[in-house]
């Protein structure tokens, strides 16, 4: 099997009613993580060079849901299942990410961005 040339995660953490922050899914399925592998899967990209992964909290709840592409290191914040085939075709395909969905880079990892509550 040859190495990933990139590895896409999709928040997929569901947190109670009432939580402080906010969840990237409210019943733990996540058509949006469905139509990134159907996209990926209809280029030709799943499962030789692109693997779309659920992952847990990636800590960015006030941007979610939060999809991030490695090795490039993109975020993307509120994004829609709609918006899946745009990412696919212009970043996984094209090679340029879609900025209208980047999170801005002073909102990354920081318990300062002016999103946070």
């Amino acid at each position: 099997m040859p190495v990933f040339e990139r590895h896409v995660f999709v928040c997929h953490n569901v947190r109670p009613e009432g939580a402080p922050r906010p969840s990237c899914t409210t019943d733990g399925k996540s058509e949006l993580l469905t139509q990134l592998q159907q996209h990926a899967k209809a280029a030709g990209l799943a499962g030789s060079t692109v693997r779309v992964n659920k992952s847990g909290c990636l800590d960015q709840c006030e941007h979610g849901p939060t999809v991030v592409v490695y090795p490039e290191a993109v975020w993307y914040g509120n994004v829609k299942p709609e918006d899946a085939a745009e990412i696919v075709s212009e970043h996984l395909v094209g090679g340029r990410p879609v900025e209208r969905l980047r999170m801005a880079d002073a909102c990354i990892n920081t318990k300062v961005c002016p999103h946070r509550g």
